[in-house]
């Protein structure tokens, strides 16, 4: 990475006045065309603008994520709930190549995430009452609004990670993985928060009996029918309505705080001229930037397995695993183990990717996850060793946390200087691995899913390192480059 002269920090360390500004000012980086002044804001209001960006999104996603996780078991009929999240993130596709620039450049990084939160309340609302007719609409309106919301999250901690390294004489690695690290710990927490919710709401006293499990795991065939299985039916609709009350709250709420609390920005690069209107050459602008860059090309699998491995434990191992074996009511608790796992460990490894790299986590991912799946496909969940199913909960977190935070700090790592660009290619791939997993969730036997998932995996891994190689190379020969223009 660039490093700052000693000069430069200096400049830096003597910006104090920034944690006094109005906080609705915009802050702009762009004093000179060369964007050579200070950061505009001080060390605590870029520390505080990390949590309120990070509280948000976790307001927002305990709403969000734990409807999703109920959705192939809520609303199962005709595959209603996995069709509508392939829609989701069909449009989310379709967002990351037309609106992020576009809607940053005339709304800023602030007011994009703010506003498109709105497309989510949306959605949780027209779950009131799920049929084809309110579903798809809104999963095309919170699809639209998604790849918006990303967009302007990854550009804005980008950003201020930047910011915060000049000030600080870091490495701008470091505090990307250190600010990523923080917003999905907490982030991931959301998965606590709403599905402890949803196992409250869905409570039921004992004495459900199960009379057919044998079908579930690895065998579950989605077009089957239930036959006995009552896990399997979908609870009244008062207390569907209670928990779609919630949800639409906890999205209110991180409304609220983002449009109060979140300081207004102006990246050091901006859009300009064309580049801040919808147009063909916008359209393009994601696939020149996947065609023109290879260590993007090289990540495109990885990223898609992202997408992909979160569908699986959304939409195929809530169903498959939980609901079918134990219950739809326990879907929550296992997933508060999960999200556990994962919010831990996406804070740890934030931190120790500045003292070991990030190698050895995409190592811990492949072993959790990779062997996880071998695990689920051997294994036949059933009331007497359900134990397992939170072990495996917890293995994948593990797996999700890397792929979470290493894989966006590789990509603001390794892309600084084309950063919307680049992280509309990384909401572009991982959409559309969920689009693909959801889209084959109602159809395929979770043995053939698990197949794909490692395969993705291990492709994934091996194209990664290669990019890892690369990346070391350039370093060597940028450093031996040094060497010799000292001793010239």
């Amino acid at each position: 990475m660039e490093e700052q002269s000693e000069e430069e920090n200096m400049q830096m360390e003597q910006l104090n006045g920034g944690n006094q500004l109005d906080p609705i000012t915009t802050y702009s980086a762009e004093p000179t065309p060369g964007n050579t002044g200070p950061p505009p804001m001080g060390r605590m209001r870029i520390l505080k603008n990390v949590f309120v960006v990070s509280v948000g999104f976790m307001f927002l996603f305990t709403s969000f994520q734990s409807l999703s996780n109920l959705q192939s078991t809520l609303n199962k009929d005709e595959g209603l709930g996995t069709g509508g999240l392939s829609v989701v993130y069909g449009a989310l596709v379709v967002s990351c190549m037309l609106l992020p620039s576009f809607v940053i450049a005339q709304l800023g990084c602030k007011w994009t995430v703010t506003l498109s939160m709105l497309c989510y309340i949306a959605y949780m609302a027209l779950n009131f009452h799920a049929i084809w007719g309110t579903i798809i609409p809104a999963s095309i309106i919170v699809g639209l609004g998604g790849g918006t919301l990303w967009a302007a999250k990854c550009a804005y901690l980008t950003q201020i990670s930047v910011w915060y390294a000049k000030l600080t004489g870091a490495k701008k690695d470091d505090v990307m993985n250190r600010f990523f690290g923080f917003f999905f710990m907490t982030c991931q927490t959301s998965d606590i928060w709403g599905n402890i919710i949803s196992s409250t709401v869905f409570a039921v006293t004992p004495g459900n009996t199960t009379n057919d499990i044998d079908s579930c795991g690895a065998n579950f065939d989605p077009t089957a029918p239930t036959g006995n299985n009552s896990n399997l039916d979908r609870p009244d609709d008062t207390k569907v309505y209670t928990l779609c009350g919630i949800y639409v709250g906890c999205a209110v709420i991180a409304f609220i705080i983002t449009a109060i609390f979140l300081d207004n920005i102006t990246l050091d690069k901006t859009p300009q001229g064309g580049d801040s209107k919808i147009s063909f050459k916008l359209f393009l602008s994601t696939f020149k930037h996947w065609w023109g860059s290879t260590p993007q090309k090289l990540l495109t699998i990885l990223t898609i397995y992202s997408g992909i491995e979160q569908a699986f434990i959304t939409g195929d191992y809530t169903k498959s695993y939980v609901s079918c074996a134990i219950g739809i009511w326990n879907v929550g608790y296992v997933m508060i183990c999960f999200g556990t796992v994962c919010a831990i460990c996406s804070w740890g490894f934030g931190r120790l990717v500045q003292f070991v790299g990030h190698v050895p986590f995409f190592l811990i991912a492949f072993l959790s996850h990779g062997g996880t799946q071998i695990a689920l496909l051997l294994w036949q969940p059933n009331r007497d060793n359900q134990l397992l199913i939170y072990v495996f909960a917890g293995l994948w977190g593990i797996g999700d946390a890397v792929m979470q935070t290493q894989i966006n700090a590789l990509y603001g790592y390794l892309f600084t200087t084309n950063i919307e660009a680049a992280f509309s290619n990384y909401k572009l791939w991982e959409s559309f691995g969920y689009i693909i997993a959801f889209a084959w969730s109602g159809y395929l036997v979770t043995k053939v899913k698990l197949g794909l998932c490692l395969g993705f995996l291990t492709v994934g891994m091996f194209l990664f390192t290669i990019v890892e190689i690369q990346d070391r190379r350039n370093k060597k020969g940028e450093f031996q480059k040094v060497n010799v223009e000292i001793d010239q």
